[in-house]
């Protein structure tokens, strides 16, 4: 299957949409270039948030990133989930709909967290055909998020970025590159994080993430609670010279902040975009 790059989202910075900030959003629109937003929260019928995504909507390209697919769980992809995810993109027509490459379901029971798949042949054949059946439901391309872990298997024979490159060739998908995401399990397992960037071809990114990290003894934390570290942002440097220029989201879901904090962080991040000379795919 072959899907054309969308480009209604340019190749500049914008913010995760929450709750915490609609009110000020909505009075004092915020000079971003774009928002995302979790579509589970709109999955209600009628109701203040969705009247409030439609103004903001009018304003703002956006951009769905999905938290309840569980792209590599064994369970049978949930189709009701889908045709409520399908309702909302006709709705709201997001640029990217994007997901995690990860499982959070197993026998029909959830969990509130996003669990790493082992990289292998037979994992990598199973998600493949589950991104395939959602994009045939939802009529469009989606874009895979790499996650943190804070485990690995071992039965894992292919290193990340490959297993991600495969995914977006076989499917046709799109990548959702959370840098803050590399640089956390780079960190933790002792990684060369340029590593997952040299694996993946320059044309699968469609998307960047950047978010912060806690410290809990020796380990990194991926809680989005933070500004992006000084360490993300070398590695947002590189990304962008290797990659050219992407749309990149300022992710915050913990500890949040004044808007104008958010603002700031697209501001950095729109410094670097705009300081590179290569042409965005």
């Amino acid at each position: 299957m072959s899907f054309q790059f969308p480009a209604p989202i340019p190749a500049q910075a914008g913010i995760g949409l929450r709750s915490h900030h609609f009110r000020e959003i909505l009075e004092a629109p915020p000079p971003v270039a774009w928002m995302e937003t979790h579509p589970e929260n709109y999955f209600g019928e009628g109701g203040a948030p969705l009247r409030i995504l439609e103004r903001i909507r009018a304003r703002y390209p956006l951009s769905f990133h999905g938290v309840g697919l569980s792209l590599g769980s064994t369970d049978p992809v949930d189709h009701a989930h889908l045709d409520k995810l399908k309702s909302l993109i006709d709705r709201f027509e997001p640029a990217f709909v994007s997901e995690h490459l990860s499982w959070c379901s197993v026998g029909g029971r959830f969990f509130n967290d996003l669990l790493p798949l082992p990289y292998t042949p037979e994992s990598l054949d199973h998600v493949c055909s589950r991104i395939e059946e959602v994009q045939d439901a939802l009529k469009r391309p989606l874009l895979i998020e790499n996650i943190t872990r804070y485990l690995t298997w071992r039965d894992s024979t292919v290193p990340e970025g490959e297993f991600m490159a495969k995914a977006a060739q076989r499917t046709g998908c799109g990548i959702l590159l959370d840098l803050n995401n590399v640089y956390v399990n780079a960190v933790n397992f002792h990684l060369d994080p340029l590593d997952v960037l040299r694996a993946i071809p320059a044309q699968a990114v469609w998307e960047i993430h950047l978010a912060g990290f806690d410290r809990v003894g020796r380990w990194l934390v991926d809680t989005h609670g933070q500004v992006v570290y000084p360490e993300v942002w070398s590695l947002y440097q590189w990304a962008i010279d290797h990659f050219g220029p992407r749309p990149t989201l300022i992710e915050w879901d913990t500890n949040m902040p004044p808007l104008v904090v958010l603002v700031d962080q697209a501001k950095q991040a729109g410094a670097i975009l705009g300081g590179c000379h290569a042409a965005a795919l």
